[in-house]
């Protein structure tokens, strides 16, 4: 690219409303019908609100702009400034209203936020109009084009195309390509026609109608994807039969009071896996493995399963009301595979349930059904006449693909299941399989129907950019397709009961496929969790949202080597680094696509299972350890980021967003954060320099994976520009002078940004917002050398901005406390948040829990009080002495025994002692302007004290034996 391209500066790179931002992030994940969610799952999908707000952000420009243009370097007056946080107020209620999901199809909305970057998009080319590719690059009518090279589950290109700009979606991964498919390019293809099934075409109404967007297409999917469900019906609805009510079933049963003689759906079979008891005196009983007999948890709705021993067998019977505390556990004795037999009591260990597994006798015996009643769920014991309509189904197809050997992600293999078709039972085998039969054959009946209705009989078909009735047909196809593939997570036997709600649980409650034990079928017919109907519903609502214009493309590309980046705006969600095990996850969905839409798709659907050897993915099983696993990530990752530095368009910087579990790991110069740090290099060693760093909460925090468990809930946005080939080197003097000038003015806007009272960034987040500045100043140079001409390091610099929060004195650890304090107190907060400020400040969240200050488990984190530290506390042993350990030592012995006892604490850190009291001042001001007035008591009193306590240190040294052993 010849010429120097004038860049203004853009409101990601100054402020943005992050409350606002993170609060309709939150709502978002409650959403149900309509969201992009709900037609097709993909794990760890950016909330519409991150993605809307970042793009406008990252194509908006600031009100700055011009002025620091015209002034470089200048310090503006107040005046200047003051108009600047007014116009900043302005662009944050038109993100605060365009982050709302209500938001999401109303065009005043829209269109308020599209006109603000079309006009910063002529004032960029306005600037540039001299530029010896001007006509190329900077077209005042037409926006640049907007591309996502790890598109995912199409959040971000979507965002993109409702903001107006045309998008580009690609992804190795056959199943994403597929989802940007039908949320990208399929509805713009074909919007504004009238549906073609024939109901409509006999409707003076739907003539009439003015169908707009994708409601004509939605139409169609809703009418075709009914024949479906009823055809299936006739040829399968035989092997869900209904409950009739018997007198017999009445007995001691007030919940089936009038209703003999009627027959119930049934909405769902719950079943135990069963195994031969090791017992030898039962050793021909399949007993069962039960992580649980409730069946309803429910207060004044509790119904359990009681297993009856009848001399050598057992039986199972359904009862109303509280359970005995015995059925809570089933036949479990203790966490993982661990059970007893049910005749003998007989322990069944994880080693003998492996080696049924493999040899292919775990079997499955039913336990109970639930039925739909007038009065909501009815619970009954299992019929021999259920069991054997069940045996009936015998799939004439089932998926051969082989899971893979991943023991982390993928925990039915060692039990025997190892093929993706082991982990559904027949009946669902059969469902399946026709459901997907049934799509392929809609498509001949579609077009057909699309022939009547005036659109012309080609031969081409969406895969060629076909518009007319064979492309049509497989378009309806896809979203049919997907409306399976939803009721296909609901429809295997990973998926269990769950008795306080009293519905399925789907496949994809986590980030893996877990085995369990006592698993719930479906009846794919009712009215329930799972059904085809609700899937189908799904996918119509889902498309009605979809914007329409401008146009979108996907296509299958590696990162590392594609140029569809070439001239666009960008902004990514990269792999999770070894977090999801995307490729291995979606083959349990690419089996039942291939099936149905290979003919309409041959390229994507070429390969067996999904394309797996360049995903950029530390999976350690495929690249033979840790090691050879993360060296595989980053230089991949490296090479895909340099990709995109090398072709984006130069009038906007590219975001990525990154979500990596902080860790640390032990280095020569002691204790280091990796993964942020890490991240960090490899996108500034790929060409970028970072101008901002914002932290959004984008992940679910009421996944499965997130209950009980450590799991992320914030994204950091990295916003990154190409750094220029002419960089200079300076040193670490001319870098500090830099922060210096530098940091204050954005902590100013970061703190005032919206010119009112309200603070955009809050506290816990601003240690991660600052060091986007620093890190711009950092990484705008080819290198910042030490003083013994080494380059600085990623580690170094931003050691060097935290000190700018005046911590010179403090380490890491205390570091994080102090903030995390000033946040929440002593209450509790989100693992994410946390994680987050750790990152920030160069330590880790298990860190800090080993230096003992921190309570941190099952998604909760909390700062332990001083009265929670441990009285058998000796400093001289402890390895991981953070400033902040020390002093609430001190308070908790202070209290104890006064001044002499807290002397010894002094006299045993004494290298720590300046620092203890500097951080008991901080504290002590926090408290007293937060209004915690017991808080700032102790801490004023180890103030007040002084100089007691050091008098008390320096009494003789052989007093401290007294205290600490």
């Amino acid at each position: 690219m010849t010429g120097t391209v004038k860049t203004p500066k853009k409101l990601i790179e100054v402020a943005l409303p992050l409350d606002a931002i993170n609060e309709a992030a939150a709502r978002e994940k409650s959403i149900r019908h309509g969201h992009p969610s709900t037609l097709h799952l993909w794990w760890a999908r950016r909330p519409l609100a991150a993605a809307r707000a970042v793009i406008f952000g990252q194509m908006v420009n600031d009100p700055s702009w011009k002025w620091e243009l015209e002034h470089p370097g200048e310090i503006p007056p107040n005046n200047i400034k003051a108009s600047w946080a007014a116009s900043r107020k302005r662009l944050f209620a038109i993100i605060e209203d365009l982050v709302q999901w209500q938001n999401t199809t109303n065009k005043s909305v829209v269109e308020k936020a599209r006109a603000e970057i079309l006009k910063s998009w002529r004032e960029t080319c306005e600037l540039n109009r001299d530029h010896p590719q001007a006509a190329e690059l900077f077209d005042p009518e037409k926006l640049p084009a907007f591309h996502d090279p790890f598109a995912g589950g199409g959040a971000i290109p979507l965002e993109a195309q409702r903001l107006g700009l045309e998008s580009y979606a690609s992804d190795l991964n056959p199943v994403a390509v597929l989802i940007n498919k039908s949320m990208i390019e399929i509805p713009p293809r074909f919007a504004g026609r009238p549906p073609v099934n024939p109901d409509a075409r006999a409707s003076r109404d739907a003539w009439s109608t003015q169908w707009v967007g994708a409601q004509g297409l939605a139409e169609d999917v809703r009418f075709y994807g009914q024949w479906m469900r009823e055809e299936a019906q006739k040829r399968i609805g035989h092997l869900y039969p209904p409950i009739e009510i018997t007198a017999d079933m009445g007995i001691e049963r007030p919940d089936l009071m009038g209703l003999v003689g009627q027959k119930l759906t049934v909405i769902a079979w719950i079943w135990a896996r069963t195994v031969k008891s090791p017992n030898p005196a039962f050793r021909h009983i399949d007993v069962p493995l039960a992580s649980t007999f409730i069946l309803s948890s429910k207060a004044g709705k509790e119904a359990y399963i009681e297993p009856i021993r009848d001399g050598d067998s057992y039986h199972f019977a359904v009862k109303v009301g509280r359970a005995p505390s015995e059925a809570e556990e089933g036949t479990k004795l203790s966490r993982g595979a661990n059970f007893r037999c049910l005749l003998s009591g007989t322990p069944i260990e994880p080693d003998y349930i492996k080696s049924e597994g493999r040899a292919g006798r775990i079997g499955a015996r039913l336990m109970a059904m639930v039925a739909e009643g007038p009065r909501g769920r009815v619970y009954f014991g299992p019929t021999t006449e259920m069991e054997r309509v069940a045996q009936q189904a015998q799939p004439s197809w089932l998926p051969d693909t082989v899971l893979p050997n991943d023991p982390r992600n993928f925990w039915t293999v060692d039990y025997g299941l190892t093929k993706y078709g082991d982990l559904f039972a027949p009946r669902q085998l059969v469902a399946l399989a026709t459901l997907n039969d049934l799509v392929v054959e809609t498509i001949p009946k579609i077009e057909q129907d699309a022939i009547a209705s005036g659109l012309a009989k080609t031969e081409v078909g969406l895969s060629g950019g076909g518009k007319d009735a064979r492309a049509y047909a497989e378009a309806v196809a896809i979203y049919l397709a997907f409306s399976i593939d939803k009721s296909a997570d609901y429809w295997s036997t990973v998926c269990t009961w769950h008795s306080s709600k009293e519905l399925i649980r789907n496949t994809f409650g986590r980030q893996a496929i877990p085995m369990t034990w006592d698993y719930a079928e479906t009846n794919v017919f009712s009215d329930s969790t799972g059904n085809v109907s609700s899937g189908i519903e799904w996918a119509q609502k889902a498309l009605l949202n979809f914007p329409t214009k401008p146009n979108g493309y996907a296509t299958q590309a590696d990162a590392q080597r594609q140029s569809i980046s070439l001239r666009k705006i960008i902004s990514t969600d990269p792999p999770y680094y070894d977090n999801i095990a995307y490729a291995d996850l979606s083959d349990f969905f690419y089996i039942w696509l291939r099936r149905s839409l290979r003919q309409v798709f041959p390229e994507l659907f070429a390969t067996l299972t999904v394309p797996k050897a360049e995903e950029l993915v530390a999976t350690p099983y495929r690249h033979g350890g840790k090691d050879r696993a993360e060296a595989f990530f980053l230089d991949g990752m490296t090479q895909a980021m340099r990709q995109l530095c090398e072709q984006a368009h130069p009038s906007s910087p590219v975001t990525i967003y990154y979500a990596f579990k902080q860790s640390e790991t032990k280095t020569v110069e002691g204790t280091s954060s990796t993964g942020w740090e890490t991240f960090l290099d490899a996108v500034i060693r790929s060409g970028f320099a970072l101008t901002g760093t914002w932290p959004m909460r984008t992940e679910l925090g009421n996944r499965m994976i997130g209950s009980g468990t450590n799991a992320l809930a914030s994204s950091i946005v990295l916003v990154c520009r190409t750094r220029p080939a002419t960089a200079e080197t300076v040193s670490r003097r001319t870098f500090l002078r830099e922060l210096n000038q530098v940091l204050p003015e954005a902590l100013d806007e970061m703190t005032r940004g919206s010119g009112d009272d309200r603070s955009p960034v809050a506290p816990v987040d601003l240690s991660q917002a600052i060091i986007g500045p620093g890190m711009a100043v950092f990484s705008k140079y080819s290198a910042v050398l030490e003083a013994d001409g080494t380059p600085m390091t990623v580690q170094a610099a931003l050691r060097l901005i935290n000190r700018f929060l005046a911590e010179d004195d403090f380490d890491h650890d205390t570091q994080f406390c102090l903030h995390w304090f000033e946040q929440y107190g002593w209450k509790d907060g989100r693992f994410g948040e946390a994680d987050t400020l750790a990152r920030a400040k160069g330590t880790s969240v298990d860190g800090v829990k080993q230096s003992g200050v921190l309570f941190a488990a099952a998604g909760i984190v909390r700062l332990l009080k001083w009265a929670e530290y441990p009285s058998d506390w000796n400093p001289v042993g402890d390895d991981r002495l953070p400033i902040w350990e020390a002093l609430h030592h001190l308070i908790r012995i202070f209290k104890a025994e006064g001044e002499s006892g807290a002397g010894k604490v002094l006299a045993a850190v004494t290298a720590k002692a300046e620092a203890t009291r500097q951080l008991s001042y901080r504290l002590y001001t926090l408290c007293e302007r937060a209004g915690w007035a017991e808080d700032a008591r102790a801490y004023n009193e180890i103030i007040t004290s002084w100089s007691a306590i050091e008098a008390a240190a320096a009494a003789p040294k052989a007093h401290q034996g007294d205290l600490f052993g």
